[in-house]
């Protein structure tokens, strides 16, 4: 078996589909199926179960995924430093954020960083899912993403770093903008600005509101925490929101927010695939991160 294969087999595993990984790498579902067919021949055993929608991989295949992505993953982060040795470099740091996550829980961090660590790359990517950032981890094309901590994935390590509070944020008009907090209940009949629906934040809320037996009913959505603010700002429409970091000083501008202490905060951190695995300079920015808030 060649590394060619393995890394087919993995991302086979990974799309549940020949075609699909054949789209990615330019070339036949032929060409794919046969790294699978070597492998299956150089270990005897079937390795993935073809069904009407695509492949899953049969109990051996699991086996041999987890081994060769870890494995994969290991050698990638290898090659990586030895280029960097070779090339005389500080390295690279490849983080996924959003543009809130940058301004909200990294700017200060990002600077310090590069202060102390000036030879070093800082890459900021966006993924547009929450699975692909995890695959991406997974893959070695990623160090750290700055995640919404959520259920237990496979092969991916979560570290709470901040546990935020919600707020509800209504312009400073607004009948409820002078309450010192509010009880979850009271905004039953409160049309809220919707965070994003597929969002893990979304998700987190919704299950506080659950324990609560409250449900909320929602405007149309928003793609990030500061349009739903700035909205509730301009007077659009009031939104639930956590408490992240920069927001504006209670009392003061056109915008208010209000505790919402009956509802179970936000955690966020950091996902890694390994953290005995990060390089040094990853592990640095992880902990200037969680150090500067």
């Amino acid at each position: 078996m060649t590394l060619d294969d393995l890394r087919v087999f993995v991302a086979v595993c990974r799309a549940g589909s020949l075609s699909s990984v054949a789209r990615d790498l330019g070339c036949t579902q032929s060409a794919v199926s046969q790294h699978v067919k070597r492998l299956e021949r150089e270990t005897g055993v079937a390795l993935l179960e073809r069904r009407p929608r695509g492949v899953v991989p049969t109990g051996a295949g699991r086996l041999l995924e987890a081994a060769a992505a870890e494995g994969i993953s290991g050698l990638d982060l290898a090659v990586r430093q030895l280029r960097d040795l070779v090339d005389g470099h500080g390295g690279h740091v490849r983080v996924a954020t959003g543009a809130t996550t940058v301004r909200h829980f990294m700017s200060d961090a990002v600077v310090m960083f590069r202060h102390r660590h000036p030879r070093v790359n800082l890459e900021f990517r966006t993924v547009s899912s929450g699975r692909g950032t995890f695959d991406a981890l997974a893959d070695g094309t990623l160090d750290l993403a700055w995640i919404t901590i959520g259920p237990p994935v496979r092969g991916i390590e979560q570290r709470t770093v901040a546990e935020l509070p919600w707020l509800l944020a209504v312009r400073a008009d607004d009948p409820l903008a002078g309450r010192p907090r509010l009880d979850p209940a009271e905004l039953a009949d409160v049309r809220l600005i919707r965070l994003p629906p597929n969002s893990t934040s979304a998700a987190h809320l919704e299950a506080a509101c659950a324990e609560r037996d409250v449900r909320f009913t929602y405007e149309p959505s928003v793609a990030d925490w500061d349009t739903a603010l700035l909205l509730a700002e301009l007077g659009v429409g009031r939104a639930v929101v956590p408490a992240v970091p920069g927001l504006p000083v209670p009392g003061e501008g056109p915008l208010r927010l209000v505790p919402l202490p009956g509802l179970r905060p936000l955690p966020v951190g950091w996902a890694v695939r390994r953290w005995d695995a990060l390089s040094p300079p990853a592990r640095a920015f992880a902990d200037t991160v969680a150090a500067s808030r």
